[in-house]
């Protein structure tokens, strides 16, 4: 029978691997600790002992009166610094997308080779929201779909780098992701061509194509790189316009 102190290592342990695969995502709040004791079929002793741990580990925290929470101290450390950076020196944005390029191509290719009937379920879920915000030119909503919808496949990889990165990356991008996408609903021929190419993701994962996912993966992104360049064209175009409009006046 193992002591009370090992018994909250195992549990430690189990949080943190649920963290670590993103069952629990930072911001999520635990259940109530008998709930949670019960689910995990151990005594509260134990299971304090295992919060505890994980809060001396900054991955959890105890707000007084309001529960307990993932934080989300991993993903801040990476995105913080990025964020600023990508700020302060726009050049790296295209370092950024061919880093994506390696990241999305394999998640991918992983989620057609590794994905289970779970992971499927959740992807086709996303794929459905991501194509009604398409359908009704809910630009707010598509952002959050299409984040959703890549980073469901980034976890079904099953490896937790993949997740982990995948997410801090769209955090870093976010802002850049919001401008491409206001680019791409203001043509629609464009548009229509986003909106096939996650239809190729998906059908390849789907039908567990892994080399297919893969290339459809990479196009999706080659499509993304070119289409940020127009932005931020367009962006420094309307810039030097304002630019002379002002001196004018």
């Amino acid at each position: 029978m193992p002591s009370a102190q090992r018994l909250s290592d195992v549990v430690a342990a189990e949080l943190e691997t649920r963290i670590l695969e993103g069952s629990l995502k930072p911001g999520d709040r635990l259940p109530a600790e008998r709930e949670l004791a019960v689910e995990l079929g151990v005594s509260r002793p134990s299971l304090r002992g295992a919060l505890q741990a994980l809060v001396a580990k900054g991955l959890l925290i105890t707000r007084h009166g309001g529960g307990t929470f993932v934080t989300d101290s991993m993903q801040a450390a990476f995105t913080d610094p990025w964020q600023q950076m990508l700020n302060d020196h726009p050049d790296i944005h295209g370092d950024m997308l061919e880093f994506r390029h390696m990241l999305e191509g394999q998640a991918a290719q992983l989620a057609a080779e590794r994905g289970t009937q779970e992971d499927f379920d959740r992807i086709r879920s996303c794929y459905e929201a991501l194509e009604r915000a398409f359908e009704e030119q809910d630009l707010e909503r598509c952002i959050e779909t299409d984040v959703e919808f890549h980073q469901a496949i980034a976890e079904a990889s099953h490896n937790v780098l993949i997740g982990h990165l995948s997410s801090s990356l769209h955090k870093v991008m976010e802002g850049h992701v919001q401008g491409n996408l206001e680019y791409l609903n203001a043509r629609p021929e464009l548009w229509a061509q986003l909106r096939e190419q996650h239809r190729a993701i998906w059908d390849a994962v789907r039908e567990r194509c892994m080399d297919v996912a893969g290339r459809a993966a990479h196009h999706h992104l080659d499509f993304v790189q070119q289409t940020m360049r127009e932005t931020r064209k367009n962006e420094g175009r309307r810039s030097a316009a304002t630019r002379r409009l002002s001196a004018a006046a």
